[in-house]
C-alpha cells in the first residue's frame, strides 16, 4: 500500500465515524501522508451574532483537517494541544479551505500547521496543532 493509499483508507475509516465533521458540513478535498485539505461553505447556521463565521466553526474546520493529517499513517493519534490566530472573518457564502501540513513527527509527537483561507485566497486563520499517537489503528493492515 502506498502512503497516499494508506492516508485515503485512514481518512475513510475516520470519516465513517466523524459525525461532528459531517454535521458541520465539512468535506474532505484531499489527503496524503501528513497532509489533509478540508472545505466548508459558510451557511447561516455557521454565523455568530456579528453575522460572520463563528470562530469555533473556523477552529473546528482547522482541527478536523489537523486530525486527518495526523492520522494519515493509520496510527491512532489525538490532539495534545492546539492554538489558533484569526486574521480575517469568514463571511456567509464563503468557501473556506483548511490545509493541514505536517511540520515534524518525532516518535509519538507531531506538529502540524493549518492555514484556513477563503475562496479568494485570503487567510482567515492560522492554526498550529500538536499531536500525540496513542494505541490502536484505524483499520487492520
Amino acid at each position: 500500500m502506498t502512503p497516499k493509499e494508506r492516508a485515503e483508507k485512514s481518512a475513510a475509516a475516520m470519516w465513517a465515524d466523524d459525525h461532528a465533521s459531517q454535521w458541520a458540513g465539512f468535506e474532505i478535498a484531499s489527503v496524503d501522508e501528513g497532509q489533509a485539505v478540508l472545505e466548508l461553505t459558510v451557511e447561516q447556521q455557521h454565523c455568530n451574532g456579528h453575522g460572520i463565521c463563528h470562530g469555533g466553526v473556523t477552529f473546528m474546520l482547522a482541527d478536523s483537517a489537523f486530525a486527518f493529517a495526523c492520522n494519515s499513517r493509520n496510527q491512532s493519534t489525538v490532539a495534545q494541544h492546539n492554538v489558533i490566530s484569526y486574521t480575517a472573518p469568514g463571511r456567509l457564502g464563503d468557501r473556506l479551505t483548511a490545509t493541514a501540513t505536517e511540520l515534524s513527527l518525532t516518535g509519538r509527537s507531531g506538529i502540524y500547521d493549518v492555514k484556513v483561507t477563503n475562496q479568494s485566497g485570503a487567510v482567515i486563520a492560522e492554526f498550529r496543532g500538536f499531536s500525540r499517537a496513542i494505541k490502536g489503528t484505524l483499520f487492520d493492515e
